[in-house]
Parts: C-alpha cells; sequence; structure tokens
C-alpha cells in the first residue's frame, strides 16, 4: 500500500464522513428505540428479512452482525421472547434452525425501513458530495 501526504482536505473528510456516518447511526438507534428495539435486535430482523430466499439461520445472523455464534444465539434467543420471530427446523438439514419473522416483527420493520430509506435518500446528495471529495 503506498503511502502519501495527506492534506488537512483528507483529513476533513474523512472527519466528516465518519461524523455523517455516525449521525446516520445515532438516527437508526433512535427510531429503533422508538419501536422498542435495541439497535443489535433492529439490526438481526433487517438481516433475517433481506436473507435470500429466506435462509436466515443464526450462523447468519451472526455474520451479518459480526457477532459469535454463542452472541447471534443469546440475540435470536430474545427476539424470540419478545415474539417477534420463530424457529423452524430447516428442511435441507434438521440440525439447523431456519429463522423467519413474526407478522408483528414484519410490521415493525417496514416502518422501520421506510423511515430509514427517507433518511439516506435526505442525507443521499452530501453523502454523494464527500464520497466524491475523497478522490479530489
Amino acid at each position: 500500500m503506498a503511502t502519501r501526504e495527506l492534506t488537512d482536505g483528507d483529513y476533513r473528510v474523512l472527519a466528516n464522513f465518519r461524523f455523517k456516518l455516525r449521525q446516520f447511526q445515532a438516527f437508526s438507534e433512535a427510531m429503533a428505540a422508538e419501536v422498542g428495539l435495541t439497535p443489535q435486535q433492529h439490526q438481526a430482523l433487517l438481516a433475517i428479512r433481506a436473507a435470500v430466499g429466506g435462509r436466515a439461520s443464526i450462523g447468519y445472523v451472526a455474520e451479518r452482525l459480526i457477532l459469535k455464534p454463542h452472541s447471534a444465539s443469546g440475540l435470536v434467543d430474545r427476539l424470540e421472547a419478545l415474539g417477534l420471530l420463530v424457529r423452524r427446523i430447516s428442511p435441507d438439514d434438521r440440525r439447523q434452525a431456519q429463522l423467519e419473522l413474526t407478522d408483528a416483527a414484519r410490521v415493525m420493520l417496514t416502518k422501520l425501513s421506510i423511515t430509514h430509506q427517507e433518511e439516506i435518500r435526505r442525507l443521499r446528495p452530501m453523502l454523494v458530495e464527500l464520497l466524491v471529495s475523497v478522490d479530489e
């Protein structure tokens, strides 16, 4: 990896980019809290819903949330206790559970996702400008 001298502007761009990401993260955390979820629970529901072919397992949740399998298992247990997901025996491998969102989770996730899409659309011009300025 080649090194070069960074300018004050380079540092400003990086700092602004991280600041805007953190602002979005704080926004997301607040929206999750409004519906009674932790940020990690929200992210897990989103990952499960987005899994290709509905094939979400505890291992998949661990991978997508960058968690150890036992931490993902505890998270799934809590979501199940809240009535937000159910485990079903995988038709392909009976040793593995397939995770499925409940109707309550789907309603909650739809509300959160619409709000998040609106915020991303609002931030898009500024984020594009920041990304372009990285190359300048």
